[in-house]
């Protein structure tokens, strides 16, 4: 599914949320601001897509000398991201894996970061990712899950006439395929709502669990701090 829009992802994402989707990027690249200001920092973006939030922790990180990685289980999704670091990074640019978010390739306590915008959502065990984020975290290690949301009140209504309508018949008519644009209402319905995640997140290991709403609820960040 993901191989099929991914020539048209980047352009898709920006029109579907009005370019909204830059801020979100940027604002939680900054939450972790110190972690990238380390010089011996190891990152990793999980279900990194064509790179954009792996691009938004390398330009704040570009003074350092943190590693960071990006991790997705598409190919496709991987080229892109290449060829745009190829195109648009100056000093280190990122590294691409092809890896499973169930099962990474990488020793335990091995990063100091790990964030993962709008793919964590896609997972087909939440709880597995989780235990699978945190065996991956060193001891005072931080996790940032950027995702979708569902807003209360009159923004919810008019959020939700857009994202099971109007999206999915956007998304079609540019990518010129249907199934992931319909399928992308019924993937946020299904993921947890704020205070489920914050419990699960604690029952994975985590020992600080937070949640923060962007722009009115449609999206948030999970926050998550492992004990030192």
């Amino acid at each position: 599914m993901f191989t099929s829009i991914a020539p048209r992802y980047d352009l898709l994402n920006h029109v579907l949320s009005f370019n909204i989707d830059r801020l979100w990027w940027r604002r939680t690249a900054r939450t972790f601001q110190e972690v990238l200001s380390r010089p011996d920092a190891r990152i990793l973006d999980l279900c990194c897509g064509t790179g954009d939030m792996t691009f938004a922790l390398r330009r704040l990180a570009e003074k350092s000398s943190a590693e960071i990685l990006g991790a997705d289980f598409s190919h496709a999704m991987l080229q892109r991201a290449s060829a745009k670091s190829s195109a648009t990074q100056n000093g280190s640019a990122p590294k691409w894996i092809e890896a499973d978010a169930l099962n990474l390739p990488f020793p335990s306590a091995h990063f100091d970061l790990l964030t993962s915008a709008f793919g964590f959502r896609n997972l087909a065990d939440y709880d597995a990712g989780l235990r699978e984020i945190v065996r991956v975290l060193r001891p005072g290690g931080e996790c940032g899950i950027l995702d979708f949301g569902e807003p209360k009140g009159a923004m919810g209504a008019l959020y939700r006439i857009y994202f099971k309508q109007v999206l999915p018949r956007v998304g079609t008519m540019i990518s010129g395929v249907r199934g992931p644009y319909a399928y992308l209402p019924a993937s946020v319905e299904r993921f947890p709502p704020p205070e489920e995640m914050l419990v699960r997140m604690k029952r994975a290991g985590f020992a600080e669990a937070t949640w923060t709403p962007y722009t009115f609820g449609i999206a948030g960040l999970y926050r998550g701090k492992m004990l030192k």
